[in-house]
C-alpha cells in the first residue's frame, strides 16, 4: 500500500507541480488572433508514452472500481492544459495516445483480474519513472 501511494504521489506531483516545458509566447499584434506555433519539444516522445500510460491506468483503475480512477483522466487533462496549451496538433497527438492506451486495455481486459492488477502496477511504475525522468531532465 505504501509503495502504491509513493508511486501515485510521485506521478501526480510530477504531472501537476512541474510544467515540463512551458514555452514563452509572444503577444499577438493588435487585431490578429492568437496562434501558437507548434514546436516539438525534445521530450515529446516521452510525453506521448506517458499519455498512453495514463489512458491505460485510467481504464484499469475504472475496471477494478477504484474510487480515485477518474483522477488519472484528470491528470491527463492537467498535462494537456500545461503542455499542449493552444497547440492543437500536439493536443491531438497526446489525446490520441491516451485513447490508444485506454482502448488497448479495453480490448484485452473485461474484468478486474490478477493480470489486470499486475499490468496496472507495472504501468504506474513506468509512468512514475517517465514523469521523474522528464522533470529531472527537462523541468524548469
Amino acid at each position: 500500500m505504501i509503495r502504491f501511494l509513493a508511486i501515485r504521489l510521485s506521478l501526480l506531483l510530477a504531472l501537476v507541480a512541474a510544467p515540463f516545458g512551458a514555452q514563452a509566447q509572444e503577444a499577438p499584434a493588435v487585431g490578429t488572433p492568437a496562434v501558437t506555433a507548434e514546436k516539438p519539444a525534445p521530450y515529446d516522445a516521452r510525453l506521448l508514452r506517458l499519455s498512453e500510460i495514463l489512458g491505460s491506468v485510467h481504464y484499469l483503475r475504472t475496471l477494478c472500481k477504484d474510487k480515485t480512477a477518474d483522477s488519472w483522466r484528470q491528470s491527463m487533462q492537467d498535462l494537456l492544459d500545461k503542455e499542449a496549451g493552444n497547440e492543437a496538433q500536439r493536443r491531438a497527438r497526446m489525446t490520441a495516445a491516451f485513447n490508444r492506451g485506454y482502448r488497448t486495455f479495453a480490448s484485452v481486459y473485461t474484468a478486474c483480474t490478477a493480470a489486470a492488477v499486475v499490468a496496472d502496477e507495472r504501468y504506474r511504475a513506468e509512468g512514475a519513472t517517465l514523469a521523474s525522468e522528464i522533470t529531472a531532465r527537462f523541468g524548469n
